[in-house]
């Protein structure tokens, strides 16, 4: 199989920890990995069965490669056999067997073609909505009768909360709970960006995407 080689020991942790994310939410979780920019960079592509989003992480990659490492790489694998193969100390992972993909792994957004969507609050801002919202969620289940907090009743609270429009752009709030989740809504800088069909949530250390079911910013669906 072939062997990915880090462009640092940071990458390969950083991908490690995204791994490991989404393995809490998922223990069968599978990943979709693409070789992009001539082999310079490994794309990875999850869903976190929780949030209903893709989530993406990307790693800077070294060359020359072995086997063959290109462009051409595009294979779905086990996450849990990834991070297995994840050599943090060497910077390096051997790319597992290819598994039977799920649904939404034949589903990704494009990868150009991006544009900004006007409104989005910062950084900090998003951070403290997504609290604000836990927060919300919390109470309201605190405030049910034990035999009410049935799974029912715990995801009608749920969805009516992170469905909510972040400050009018059309994009649900579970976007941004989707990404501080993962550990992606660090720092300062972040962008909401819309490309035909798809939004996407970029921040510092990865991107959330949802895929949208008409032309306007309304009516984004769940990735099946």
């Amino acid at each position: 199989m072939p062997v990915l080689y880090f462009a640092d020991a940071g990458e390969a942790a950083d991908l490690a920890a995204f791994l490991g994310r989404l393995l809490h939410y998922d223990k069968a979780a599978a990943v979709r990995l693409q070789a992009q920019a001539g082999g310079q960079a490994l794309a990875v592509f999850g869903r976190p069965p929780s949030f209903e989003v893709l989530a993406i992480r990307t790693a800077r990659l070294l060359k020359p490669y072995e086997s063959g490492i290109d462009d051409t790489l595009d294979v779905t694998v086990s996450a849990g056999e990834l991070l297995d193969a994840l050599d943090e100390a060497g910077a390096s992972a051997v790319v597992p067997a290819a598994v039977t993909g799920p649904p939404w792994a034949g589903m990704l957004p494009p990868r150009g073609g991006w544009e900004r969507v006007p409104g989005c609050p910062d950084a900090e801002a998003l951070r403290a909505l997504v609290k604000a919202a836990v927060a919300e969620f919390r109470s309201r289940v605190e405030e049910l009768a034990p035999e009410a907090r049935t799974r029912s009743e715990l995801d009608r609270v749920g969805r009516e909360i992170w469905s909510r429009e972040i400050a009018g752009t059309g994009v649900p709030v579970r976007i941004a709970h989707a990404a501080a989740s993962l550990g992606f809504l660090r720092g300062d800088a972040v962008d909401l960006l819309a490309s035909g069909a798809w939004v996407r949530l970029r921040a510092p250390y990865g991107s959330v995407a949802l895929r949208r079911t008409s032309t306007g910013l309304g009516g984004l669906s769940v990735l099946l």
